[in-house]
């Protein structure tokens, strides 16, 4: 067996490469892909065979996927040119004729009408096309999302335009395992999970902050345009604060709350908490 896992230069690549090890695939049956494989010495030095590949260049994914038996799509982070760069990539799982293509997906896919939502919901009716044999991790938000930002919090308290909408985030930690545990197990062809821990609201998020840290933090709610414009007052690229904006729009209609258990049961246990998180990140 052959796990072809692209993106491994990246947080959550190269957690699902961690997580197949402590899984107990033989490093000799993991394929590791990145544009910079000086990335991955460490990786190759543990014995996992370590392949460049770009999204942007098909031959070399079709080098790279030569022989894959499973791939591990994650994917790509340059919003706005994802569409074909993932088209790329099933392309090039199709020739290889991988038997399972496991793709990192965002929370409702199909229904959702967040930004970011769009070039997955694309990438998805692409593998289903191709006819590949599929499973779609449709992951919420990364509580990594958050926890870089508490020492803003505490100076300056929580600004979103989230209303009281809840996320269900958890960390990359958590949604590694659950790639993991679908590419080393069975029964899995074919679905689709929705992937998500405890939800929060950004008012929740400020208490805890708060509770742990002893000092007052509050919750701010903006409107969306009047978020965007204190993240590009910060420094953020319009686009990227639009997005990011959006997402906070998203979360006040309900689409990064996830009802299922579904990361749970992959898992074999509960997800690590908001308070856990932080607690971890201070």
């Amino acid at each position: 067996m052959s796990i072809v896992v692209t993106g491994a230069t990246g947080h959550l690549g190269r957690l699902i490469v961690t997580s197949l090890l402590e899984r107990g695939v033989p490093a000799a049956e993991i394929v590791a892909l990145g544009r910079d494989t000086g990335r991955l010495a460490d990786l190759a030095g543990r014995g996992v065979t370590v392949r460049q590949a770009d999204y942007d260049d098909p031959d070399s994914l079709r080098a790279a996927l030569a022989g894959a038996e499973k791939l591990m799509f994650v994917s790509g982070s340059e919003v706005g040119r994802r569409v074909a760069q993932h088209r790329n990539v099933v392309a090039a799982a199709g020739e290889a004729g991988v038997g399972l293509i496991v793709y990192t997906s965002i929370a409702k896919a199909d229904t959702s009408s967040l930004i970011l939502a769009t070039e997955h919901r694309a990438t998805e009716q692409e593998i289903v096309a191709s006819g590949l044999p599929y499973v779609f991790l449709r992951n919420s938000w990364y509580l990594e999302n958050y926890l870089p930002q508490l020492p803003a919090y505490l100076e300056h308290g929580v600004v979103g335009a989230a209303g009281d909408g809840r996320i269900s985030a958890a960390t990359r930690a958590d949604f590694a395992e659950a790639a993991a545990a679908v590419l080393t197990g069975d029964g899995h062809t074919n679905q689709v999970y929705e992937l998500g821990g405890d939800s929060f609201t950004l008012a929740e998020l400020a208490a805890e902050v708060a509770r742990q840290s002893g000092r007052e933090v509050g919750y701010t709610d903006l409107p969306v345009a009047a978020y965007v414009e204190v993240l590009v007052g910060a420094g953020l690229p319009q686009g990227y604060a639009e997005v990011l904006a959006d997402g906070d729009r998203g979360a006040a209609d309900g689409e990064l709350h996830v009802a299922s258990d579904d990361l749970t049961k992959l898992i074999g246990r509960a997800p690590a908490t908001l308070a856990e998180a932080i607690r971890a990140a201070r």
